[in-house]
């Protein structure tokens, strides 16, 4: 119900004319503050100076609250020397008539107001709301951010409580208050990600036939554009995952027939080492602890005796968050005459990934890129196998010689990845993923968490070792119940008890902020300490 409900400042005579009946309903018939009248209508005293925030459903007003910030207020004419009983402040915004229809009387529905009438008003120049609160609903008021000063006014069921609250506290806590009052959890997840609006609404467009000359444009469009963000000269889409992709690299390695080396400090690289040995390559795998950097001295070594001609690693190590050194990657291998080859999937996207000088790279729609799951990309240097003894499906060559689409392809994730490419200003978004990043990475810190992998650590992924004695699945559960969809259900994520934090999609920053205390805070509970 709540989704569907419209918030906004009141501007019209209609609008104005029901928030005279609501007033009635209100603060006549259920709470006697005012004498009934036949024309069931109450205009509030100060109504030309009230700014009202109201909810519709409909045309049906169904909730409102207004602010003020003239003096005297109904408080200064309650409370002697008011402004000695409130913290420092710049100017303040008296808040009154919140009134709200008994079908409609959810906490987001008040929470949504409050935050409709706050974001006004510090526009506005004001730091801190004032409120006589009913003590019918004294909880209500404090868990949005309310806290008492002074004596209770009035009497008998017209009783309230003086409250106050800054505008800058209720900021910090007002989407997590949303979330919590029943709205849609945000995905912190690697992926499915959070989706911008133009990326669901590209999704939802009527479907184009794969023959179709649209679609061709299309996919040049989205081709060109994932070439131009990571300065490869050539990309094949495919219906399909990250691990799809990966094996669509090892099909090329395997008919190349030379010997290779797999590079792994993490789960991801060591499923690479995986991908390498169902497709019997003739490989080396050099593992690193968790975490820690690329072993580069070693793979020089190896590299120096000759006989290798590819090397396989993981650009940036999901699991730990580790941003493998790429560059020194591409100029040890180049300067031995060496192909490299990356696993891309979470770093295209999340921050600048320059695949140029790269022989073949994974990665797909569904991560940093910010669109939906369900396409697989291989980024190559245009030396692909024209043996024909691949699969048909994995068969590279077939793409490139079919402008892309040799089969049947989904013009919908297209259109949504195309939206999601055109119409994000990426050095601004990579801009936004590294200040959250350290300002997130702050607030863990000083809530006292461990973070995994912090040598070389990629902007955006946070991964978090969880004290042994709690279980790290069941505080992911515990968060997604308090509006956060984090990561903790993947089987090497429960096997090291490690919960993770992305920042792949869309996000709000007010929510981020309260997402260490509120973390720090179901953790407590999880290990029996009330906070």
């Amino acid at each position: 119900m709540t989704e569907s409900l419209v918030y906004k400042l009141a501007s019209t005579p209609e609008e104005f004319e029901a928030i005279h009946r609501l007033n009635y309903l209100s603060f006549v018939e259920e709470i006697p503050q005012h004498a009934a009248n036949p024309q069931r209508r109450l205009v509030d005293r100060f109504h030309g100076e009230n700014t009202y925030a109201i909810c519709l459903d409909g045309e049906q007003l169904v909730g409102m609250i207004a602010g003020r910030c003239q003096r005297p207020f109904s408080l200064d004419q309650k409370i002697p020397n008011l402004d000695q009983h409130l913290p420092p402040h710049r100017k303040v915004v008296e808040v009154r008539l919140l009134a709200v229809t008994p079908t409609h009387r959810k906490q987001a529905v008040f929470t949504r107001l409050a935050g409709v009438l706050a974001r006004h008003f510090r526009a506005d120049g004001c730091d801190l709301a004032i409120i006589s609160g009913t003590v019918r609903q004294i909880p209500l008021y404090a868990h949005i951010g309310f806290e008492p000063f002074g004596q209770p006014v009035g009497s008998g069921d017209a009783t309230y409580q003086p409250m106050c609250m800054t505008l800058q506290r209720f900021k910090s806590q007002a989407r997590a208050l949303l979330i919590n009052a029943g709205g849609r959890p945000v995905s912190l997840l690697p992926g499915p990600v959070e989706i911008a609006a133009g990326v669901t609404s590209a999704l939802h467009a009527p479907a184009l036939y794969h023959r179709d000359p649209g679609f061709d444009v299309l996919m040049k469009r989205v081709r060109d554009k994932l070439c131009e963000l990571t300065q490869a000269s050539h990309v094949v889409l495919m219906s399909g995952s990250g691990t799809l992709a990966n094996d669509a690299v090892a099909a090329q390695l395997a008919v190349a027939n030379t010997a290779g080396i797999v590079l792994s400090n993490g789960e991801f690289g060591e499923r690479l080492a995986d991908h390498a040995r169902r497709w019997r390559l003739n490989f080396r795998a050099l593992g690193s602890p968790w975490g820690s950097p690329l072993d580069l001295t070693s793979l020089e070594g190896h590299l120096r005796q000759g006989g290798i001609g590819w090397v396989w690693a993981v650009a940036c190590e999901t699991s730990t968050g580790t941003h493998n050194a790429t560059p020194a990657l591409k100029r040890l291998c180049r300067s031995h005459g060496v192909d490299l080859c990356l696993d891309a999937v979470s770093a295209v996207g999340l921050q600048p990934c320059d695949l140029s000088g790269v022989h073949l790279a994974s990665a797909v729609s569904g991560k940093a890129l910010g669109a939906y799951s369900g396409l697989a990309m291989i980024f190559h240097d245009g030396r692909l196998d024209r043996s024909g003894r691949l699969p048909r499906y994995l068969d590279l060559a077939s793409y490139e010689d079919s402008a892309g689409v040799p089969f049947t392809q989904s013009s919908n994730l297209l259109a949504a990845l195309d939206a999601s490419l055109q119409g994000t200003d990426w050095p601004t978004r990579w801009l936004r993923i590294r200040q959250a990043d350290t300002a997130l990475q702050e607030g863990l810190l000083d809530a006292g968490f461990q973070i995994v992998g912090t040598h070389e650590r990629m902007p955006g992924i946070m991964t978090l070792a969880i004290p042994t004695e709690i279980n790290s699945g069941l505080l992911a559960k515990s968060m997604a119940r308090h509006g956060y969809l984090l990561a903790g259900h993947s089987s090497y994520l429960q096997t090291c008890n490690w919960l993770q934090i992305c920042l792949m999609g869309q996000w709000q920053d007010d929510l981020l902020e309260v997402l260490p205390k509120q973390l720090a805070r179901q953790l407590n509970r999880a290990g029996g300490v009330e906070v």
